[in-house]
């Protein structure tokens, strides 16, 4: 039995989300702004990757007394002569000496350069990689954004082993070869900030990079253990190697042979027309993967997890006129429902579809309430969602995590990849760049799995006394540290009424928000 009172170490969460100025402290309580990023005087080279720009705005984030001395790299991928944000980019960026800005080639049409990443060089040798969810423009920074930051990374004191084997899955020596394998993919263009990034020691770094560039990849041909794998390939990869300890063990009845289903929560900004079959047969499938065999000692080999139950999070007009901006942030998020196999794709994905925000009052007989003790509060629904998390909570109590990603990857196939052809190629067509993280990467050596519990935290990035407890009575007493996820909307979740809808920007709107305004249509 454990001693009462053992010490159970707490770790602050990986992902931080966005300082908000129209939001009260007691709502930004351990939140970053791109500010307190960029801001810092002893930054002396910055890359920023994105798909859209404001020169100036991210100019200003800079500290005036450095701002004209910080070389500055510009990554995006409007690279088409007549592409009206890369020649506004063009034209902003003249006026800074110090700025250059490279464009990536997108050889998809219906690709985007989507990643959001910082990377910066500092003058004590130090060097930092920031992935957010984020456009650098001034109005998604009033919108629900996150960031993940790395340690701070100090030269290495030799060069990395080429003939060492391919480091674990999650470990920092991993990151920092996905990483490499990324920038890669931009072609020489990109070939001195991957040579600099190589200097760098990256051990301190938990979580593995999920990645997608534009492009195929044949999965049969691939070296799957050692090549980079873009999209869902590289996250199902990711998710083979989590040891699912976690999932089974307080919830299995041995005598029934059941398990009880894991969670998984997609949080996204846009789901784009991807259909039915590529939603069942492979997005869904991906997000359900599970390590085998089973890691937990304690649940009889021939007991099968089931598939894992999925929620999709995404704002209905009603929350999107509520918002800090109004209707003007509904431009920023995307679900078309208007043609018949939009509908068709709607129907599917409808009895997975959860409220962002609580619902307007009077609430539901059977909603969540305001004032409800049970309801874990985020306190982050004014502003709406541009950011994008992918979560699989251990069990329906959704009190613990298997793991979760934060990344710039929407629901659709340019962003994650098409289904394998007959020939085994998947193609993807868009950058985008994020990290996923779980509990067992704050293992120490030596220790067996499930020391480290990961949970959902709300309105500060450190667990709790309630947490700690929870833990500390859990785990036939075996945790030794729990870890916390911030969490950027609140729990238990609000599926979506009979005959709400979820936002459609293309669709008209005549009822004002709460500044008045209608909503004539995205494009109109």
């Amino acid at each position: 039995m454990e001693p009462i009172g053992k010490v159970i170490k707490t770790i602050p969460s990986p992902m931080k989300l966005n300082f908000i100025q129209e939001f009260p402290a007691s709502s930004n309580v351990d939140t970053l702004s791109l500010g307190s990023i960029l801001g810092d005087p002893m930054i002396k080279e910055c890359w920023l990757f994105n798909y859209l720009f404001n020169v100036d705005f991210v100019m200003r984030q800079f500290d005036p007394d450095v701002r004209g001395l910080v070389q500055v790299k510009i990554v995006h991928g409007s690279w088409r002569r007549e592409d009206t944000n890369g020649i506004v980019i063009d034209e902003d960026a003249r006026r800074y000496p110090n700025i250059q800005v490279i464009k990536a080639y997108m050889p998809e049409a219906f690709g985007t350069h989507h990643s959001k990443m910082i990377i910066l060089f500092r003058h004590d040798d130090l060097a930092q990689i920031i992935i957010t969810t984020g456009n650098f423009i001034e109005r998604d920074w009033r919108m629900s954004q996150a960031f993940w930051r790395s340690p701070l990374l100090p030269l290495q004191n030799q060069p990395d082993d080429i003939i060492s084997l391919v480091p674990p899955l999650g470990s920092g020596p991993r990151f920092k070869s996905d990483l490499s394998a990324y920038i890669r993919s931009y072609g020489s263009k990109l070939a001195d900030l991957d040579a600099h990034l190589r200097k760098y020691d990256f051990r301190k770094i938990r979580g593995a990079l999920i990645a997608s560039t534009p492009g195929k990849q044949n999965l049969r041909s691939l070296d799957r253990d050692n090549e980079a794998l873009w999209g869902l390939p590289g996250l199902k990869r990711v998710l083979e190697a989590i040891p699912n300890i976690n999932a089974p063990q307080p919830h299995v009845d041995v005598l029934g042979g059941s398990i009880q289903k894991s969670h998984v929560v997609t949080q996204v900004s846009s789901v784009a027309s991807v259909g039915e079959k590529w939603l069942s047969s492979t997005f869904f499938p991906t997000l359900s993967t599970i390590s085998t065999p089973n890691s937990n000692p304690k649940v009889p080999s021939h007991i099968k997890p089931p598939a894992s139950k999925h929620s999709i999070i995404f704002p209905t007009p009603s929350e999107i006129r509520n918002s800090i901006d109004g209707y003007n942030s509904g431009s920023s998020i995307h679900m078309k429902t208007q043609t018949p196999s939009q509908a068709k794709q709607l129907s599917f994905i409808r009895p997975m579809l959860c409220h962002w925000a609580p619902p307007p009052n009077p609430p539901h007989p059977q909603s969540r309430t305001t004032n409800n003790p049970a309801i874990r509060k985020a306190h982050r629904h004014p502003a709406a969602p541009h950011i994008k998390t992918y979560t699989r909570f251990t069990d329906p109590s959704m009190k613990t995590i298997d793991w979760a990603m934060m990344t710039s990857a929407n629901l659709s196939t340019q962003a994650w990849g098409s289904a394998p052809n007959a020939s085994g190629e998947a193609r993807i067509c868009s950058y985008e760049i994020g990290v996923i993280v779980w509990p067992g990467l704050w293992d120490e050596e030596g220790e067996e799995q499930g020391s480290t519990v990961m949970v959902p935290v709300f309105g500060s990035d450190m667990p709790g006394e309630k947490e700690v407890e929870m833990v500390r009575r859990g785990r036939d007493g075996g945790s030794k540290r729990v870890v916390g996820w911030r969490m950027p909307y609140d729990l238990p979740l609000e599926p979506y009424r009979e005959g709400e809808e979820p936002w459609c920007a293309t669709m008209a709107c005549e009822e004002v928000d709460w500044m008045g305004r209608v909503w004539a249509g995205y494009g109109a």
